[in-house]
């Protein structure tokens, strides 16, 4: 439910066959379905999402798919029959929820269906909407409305060369729009995919709340804003504190700036900086020459918890005051061009990560982002070097006011033996096989620095930063618990997938192991488990629900993902029992397969301890997960041809062992009939090959 971005492959194996899935799922329901628009819907959730999970359907991707995917990416052609968009994803949204295909962390279904409902008044005009068409999109219909045949390719080059100049009449309006749409950054596009983070471990609220309420910054600015109180305080003309106020409120808040010899507030950094930060923050503001305290802001300066995230929410916004430079005879560094992308990367580094983060591989990443950011001129090397150690005086700054805030905890060590790893001076190598489910902003971090249009520059930089991080302790800097929490929070709200243990404990068995298979690394899905476990407080039982979600999903021909679930679930059982457990399921009458697979994989079962029916048993498997992987129907008869003439004993033992999923032999039995058919008429013909059938039917494609 899941693939990743840039495996195409994969993704549409995986598309064919939930569409395959979807249309005879439909056909039993008596529903209608397009299956065009079913692709289309999943190519959206692919494609165009920051996580990329198709069983996942909140109301902002139900309205971005119908309003604006849709609208973009699917021509239709004057003349042609209407695709139905909403009813198409009603249908989608349905069929994951019946198949237990869907997420467990999304909305209920009755929520996805409203928000269906709600864009379905609107989606007709959108896809009428010219300015919200593609390019090519516009210039198809553009065509076709103008009596062109878009299937005939020198036709349509004829168009594109009188349109070129300027023979053709179009909707120059509805072109401007979509031109600038594309110039801004505005369209849905390949190239979002951000990869999901590892699963964390947060305490609860009530812990996190009292490690906000010791956090000097959360002190600071509940006081300034109890110092201004509901009648206010008198600033200057230029919304400044009046210096007498600001001596006051230095020993009020003990914030260390230097008095002696001040005239003015704005000469108070660490003052200032809390002032603007309050009034980011919204717990404070200025009107009619006084500085009020917000009405609305005491429920958030009772919680502790709540202003600690407000506190952090709003120092995005505080690059002015954080970095900037007082007045204009100082230029400010390469990180305030760049300062809430930036630390937003720095986070999203830092987070979910199992060891702490040396400052020097944290620095030469941040350097990275700015040579992909700006063009530097061909100065020297020591400019360079000087402009770069600017920016990192600043980062060093904004991290000086992360540990403050309590989101950033640092200490000295030696790094972790995995910051050393990656090559990072041959372009050609691409390192060591990484951690499995390693962050993927450190994944890109340990194998990009070697981007360098100067190989022998990039071995000596490697060549330093080894040494740096090797000669004895560095700086280590990690997330702390309520930083954790609160990048997570910012992570989710951008559409990315950032798993917490213990968030599925309400989930049903299936959507809890297709989580746990998909996301989890092992560690954190033997404690994903225990929770669900101890949530329903009697292991059998418990045991008897994920067996049985994981029977149903076989039963539903998804033998894959059956298979996935089986072997997550015997990984992450308690006290390493998993062994047991598939022993025990290897005569169970719809199991056995897929357990016998399990061990096998393993190599916990040989092939001299199988019995004869058991070997068929896996062998049947083996094939009909073979044509799952192949996209279904139309992928699995090319699969079965690709196998040559030596799969027919294979898949005539398969038929004829007593394998459970009878459906599936049975589509097995006509796919070999088909391909070996197909095959024969090909050497006749002297065709050494075709193209591959999708096997879904619906219309032409067109993108």
């Amino acid at each position: 439910m899941r693939c990743e971005a840039g495996a195409e492959d994969e993704f549409e194996a995986a598309c064919g066959l939930l569409v395959d899935r979807l249309v005879r799922w439909a056909g039993d329901q008596g529903t209608p379905v397009d299956a065009f628009m079913a692709e289309a819907a999943l190519d959206y959730r692919h494609r165009a999402t920051a996580d990329g999970r198709l069983g996942l359907w909140e109301p902002r991707h139900v309205e971005e798919l119908l309003l604006h995917w849709l609208p973009q990416q699917v021509t239709e052609l004057p003349g042609e029959e209407r695709g139905d968009g909403p009813g198409t994803l009603r249908t989608l949204l349905l069929f994951l929820h019946a198949a237990q295909l869907a997420d467990p962390r999304g909305p209920a279904i009755g929520e996805s269906l409203g928000a269906v409902a709600t864009a379905e008044e609107r989606y007709p005009a959108a896809m009428a909407d010219r300015t919200r068409w593609g390019l090519a999109k516009f210039w198809a219909v553009t065509a076709a409305e103008q009596g062109v045949d878009v299937m005939d390719g020198a036709a349509l080059q004829r168009f594109a060369d009188r349109a070129q100049r300027g023979e053709v009449a179009y909707d120059q309006r509805a072109l401007d729009a979509i031109m600038d749409r594309r110039l801004n950054g505005r369209v849905l596009a390949d190239g979002v995919r951000a990869e999901p983070q590892l699963p964390v471990v947060l305490p609860p609220d009530g812990e996190l709340r009292l490690r906000a309420e010791a956090s000097t910054t959360v002190a600071q600015l509940r006081g300034l804003a109890e110092w201004a109180g509901r009648e206010g305080r008198v600033v200057t003309a230029a919304g400044l504190l009046r210096m007498a106020d600001a001596r006051e409120l230095v020993g009020v808040l003990g914030t260390g700036d230097r008095t002696e010899g001040v005239r003015s507030s704005a000469d108070l950094p660490r003052l200032g900086l809390l002032v603007e930060w309050a009034k980011k923050a919204r717990l404070i503001r200025v009107a009619k020459g006084r500085l009020y305290a917000v009405a609305k802001a005491r429920p958030v300066l009772a919680d502790p918890l709540q202003l600690w995230s407000r506190a952090f929410d709003a120092l995005f916004e505080l690059r002015q005051a954080l970095i900037g430079t007082p007045s204009g005879w100082h230029v400010e560094s390469m990180l305030f061009d760049i300062y809430d992308e930036m630390l937003e990367d720095v986070l999203n580094t830092l987070y979910s990560l199992p060891y702490p983060m040396p400052w020097p591989r944290l620095r030469d990443s941040v350097h990275l982002g700015y040579r992909a950011r700006f063009q530097l001129d061909g100065g020297s090397d020591l400019r360079h070097r000087m402009w770069f150690e600017h920016a990192d005086r600043d980062l060093r700054s904004v991290l000086d006011v992360l540990v403050d805030l309590g989101a950033v905890e640092r200490e000295q060590g030696m790094a972790d033996p995995v910051f050393l790893e990656a090559d990072l001076s041959d372009p050609e190598d691409s390192g060591p096989e990484l951690p499995a489910g390693m962050p993927q902003e450190l994944a890109e971090l340990l194998g990009a620095v070697g981007a360098a249009a100067d190989p022998a520059q990039a071995r000596e930089r490697d060549r330093r930063l080894r040494e740096e991080l090797t000669a004895g302790p560095v700086e280590l800097i990690r997330l702390t618990e309520l930083g954790t929490r609160a990048v997570r929070r910012r992570l989710l709200a951008a559409g990315r997938d950032a798993p917490l243990v213990g968030e599925l404990v309400q989930a049903p068995a299936a959507g809890l192991l297709g989580v746990l298979a998909e996301d989890y690394d092992p560690d954190a899905a033997r404690a994903e488990l225990a929770d669900w476990i101890s949530a329903r407080g009697e292991r059998d039982a418990a045991l008897r629900q994920l067996t049985d979600a994981v029977r149903a999903m076989a039963g539903a021909s998804f033998r894959t993902r059956a298979q996935a679930m089986l072997d997550v679930l015997a990984a992450a059982w308690p006290d390493g029992e998993g062994e047991r457990l598939l022993r025990a399921l290897r005569g169970d009458a719809v199991l056995a397969p897929l357990a016998l697979s399990a061990l096998a994989h393993r190599e916990l079962l040989s092939p001299e301890d199988m019995t004869d029916a058991e070997h068929l048993l896996v062998l049947a498997e083996s094939l009909l997960q073979l044509v799952e992987l192949a996209g279904g129907a139309g992928g699995g008869e090319e699969a079965l041809r690709a196998q040559g003439a030596e799969a027919r004993g294979a898949v005539a033992a398969a038929l004829d062992s007593a394998h459970p999923d009878r459906a599936g032999l049975a589509e097995l039995r006509h796919l070999a009939a088909r391909a070996w058919r197909t095959s024969a008429v090909l050497r006749h013909r002297g065709v050494r090959g075709r193209g591959r059938s999708t096997g879904r039917g619906g219309r032409k494609r067109r993108r």
